[in-house]
């Protein structure tokens, strides 16, 4: 058979339809083979053609038109979904405000770094990759796998991974020419002093980036910023196309705060603190320091301290100053002695003849010295020796119980300070007509109460700012915003916070307070043993809260501590008195306060 090119077939002349015509015959052929066809100009296929064919287009104009119709009204939502799938949103993250300490010191911060993810749909060699991710950023080889063979076109491998090691990781993947992997820029936070501070400070949720405890948590929308967005047009494999159209919203990044604290001083309360519950046997403790001219809180801790590598320990959070309520103890007797100056009703030199016990609602209350004489005591000697039977007299018989619920409810006791910190408690504190026949004489000696101790630091910081209670905070200033903290209403007279400072001068020099007692300056405290009720009804034997809270110095106050040891078989002449000792020593030298002497 003889074949036939290409070029053959190319060159030989196209056969007619009518093989018998001439040209000119072939050409008329043509002409009436047109005109026969619908539409066509000629004998039987001008009208009928015509017709036919101006139909066929209104029909299918009249498809058309329904078509779009239903697009239009019927499912308005496909054009957002077609929208959508060649569209992908990218969040553009704030950046997180810095938190600074009082003189600069950055105490957490946001830097920047990248989150990996993958098209699986791209991704050639799934195997070569999971070996690249695992030897860059840990992990089993298998999770990888089962992230990278996914029928969809996104997957996260891992977020906020430190910007060298997603560098390395990017050379190696380039290196080995896999493809699939990319990386979004973001951001995550640091606490460059690592753990200190971090009962305080809090911390945010990694891959949301927002404030779950602490200050993180207090001003989250102040330092969170709002996330911005970026609209990228995508191809089938939902990877954005080079050129193609965006839009993009610009993150706004969080506000700058400065907070009181000093981490120097935070770093030390917190040693001396978590050193302290060994040496006493305590359950727990808690440090608080304030400038009571202000209301400034320096420093606060309590224990356990928490370690944010393990989070499971929940209880490790609480700032049990601000959230957990105590019997406070004989602390509470400096607010029971001041309302007495306030109320003319005595002076630190009044003189009082004290009995070896006295009758308290249906219970005699004595002292611990195991005192078995009726002894004459001056109210000044009554807090050197921190004498309960002298406070329950004092109430019951010269205060009198409404005039001292009255001054109790001045003090704020019972109530929220207002401290810039989640999860303050109000504490236990009755009021007037709940008092029973125990509950003033009780109370006196700080027993019959119970309230978190951040409201006796308040009260103190009033005696020391001759009157005029502060509210504790930690914020000082937003932005280039300095942050005003109103004072509140005057409690006590002037003079008689400086009788009462001078009553605590000498529990610090001949009383309880001695141990606590800093060489060089002049100190005015209290110390307080508050037994602590039983599940079983009354008081646990020998579990106390031993505290002591003083300010310094004591004719101009610049700095106050408060030391609390929970749950120890210690008084607080012998503990906490010690512990405030060394608070204190490492406050004054650290906030430079002068001698006074």
């Amino acid at each position: 058979m003889t074949s036939v090119t290409r070029n053959d077939r190319q060159s030989r002349p196209r056969r007619s339809r009518y093989p018998e015509a001439s040209y000119d015959e072939a050409s008329r052929a043509r002409y009436r083979e047109r005109a026969e066809r619908p539409g066509g100009s000629g004998e039987g296929g001008s009208d009928r053609g015509l017709v036919v064919t101006r139909r066929a287009l209104v029909g299918l104009l009249g498809v058309v038109a329904l078509r779009l119709a239903w697009l239009q009204v019927c499912s308005p939502d496909l054009a957002g979904a077609a929208e959508k799938q060649r569209t992908n949103v990218v969040t553009l993250h704030a950046r997180r405000g810095t938190i600074y300490d009082r003189s600069g010191s950055v105490l957490a911060m946001s830097v920047e770094c990248d989150t990996v993810y993958a098209n699986p749909q791209e991704v050639s060699d799934p195997s070569g990759v999971a070996d690249a991710l695992v030897s860059k950023l840990g992990g089993q080889k298998a999770d990888y796998m089962s992230l990278l063979t996914q029928d969809t076109t996104f997957v996260y491998l891992q977020r906020k991974v430190d910007q060298d090691v997603a560098d390395s990781l990017s050379e190696l993947l380039s290196e080995k020419n896999l493809t699939g992997v990319y990386f979004l820029a973001d951001t995550k936070r640091v606490y460059p002093y690592e753990a200190v501070g971090a009962q305080v400070l809090g911390y945010v949720d990694s891959y949301e980036g927002t404030g779950l405890s602490g200050l993180e948590y207090q001003y989250d929308e102040l330092l969170s910023g709002t996330d911005g967005q970026m609209l990228v047009e995508t191809g089938l494999t939902g990877t954005p196309i080079a050129g193609g159209a965006s839009q993009v919203d610009e993150a706004q990044n969080g506000t700058d705060i400065v907070v009181a604290l000093d981490i120097d001083l935070q770093e030390a309360c917190e040693s001396i603190i978590a050193a302290a519950i060994e040496t006493y046997d305590a359950e727990s403790g808690s440090v608080m320091v304030v400038d009571p001219r202000t209301g400034e809180v320096l420093a606060a801790c309590s224990t356990p301290l928490p370690d944010f590598s393990d989070l499971t320990d929940a209880t490790a959070l609480n700032l049990k100053l601000v959230s957990s309520s105590f019997e406070p103890g004989s602390v509470f007797k400096v607010l029971t002695t001041s309302i007495g100056f306030d109320l003319g009703l005595f002076t630190p030199d009044s003189t009082y003849s004290v009995p070896t016990s006295v009758l308290v609602g249906d219970d005699y209350v004595t002292d611990d010295d195991s005192r078995d004489y009726t002894m004459d005591m001056t109210v000044r000697e009554m807090l050197r020796r921190s004498s309960n039977i002298a406070m329950a007299m004092l109430v019951q018989d010269v205060i009198g119980a409404e005039r001292f619920s009255e001054g109790v409810a001045r003090y704020g006791i019972g109530e929220k300070t207002g401290i810039d910190f989640p999860g303050e408690e109000a504490g236990l504190v009755k009021t007037l007509d709940e008092y029973d026949g125990a509950t003033a004489g009780s109370m006196a000696f700080g027993q019959a109460v119970a309230v978190p101790m951040v409201q006796v630091v308040r009260a103190f910081a009033t005696v020391a700012n001759g009157g005029i209670p502060l509210t504790p905070h930690f914020l000082v200033s937003k932005g280039e915003e300095e942050v005003a903290w109103p004072a509140g209403e005057r409690v006590v007279s002037a003079d008689a916070c400086s009788m009462e400072t001078d009553v605590m001068r000498t529990v610090m020099q001949e009383g309880t307070g001695m141990n606590g007692q800093v060489d060089d300056y002049d100190i005015a405290g209290k110390t307080g043993t508050g037994e602590q009720a039983s599940a079983e009804g009354g008081y646990e034997s020998y579990s106390y809260v031993a505290s002591l809270c003083g300010f310094a110095n004591a004719s101009d106050p610049e700095v106050l501590v408060y030391v609390g040891l929970n749950g120890l078989p210690h008084l607080a002449s012998q503990s906490s008195a010690l512990v405030f000792h060394d608070v204190m020593s490492q406050a004054v030298s650290i906030l430079g306060v002068t001698p006074a002497s």
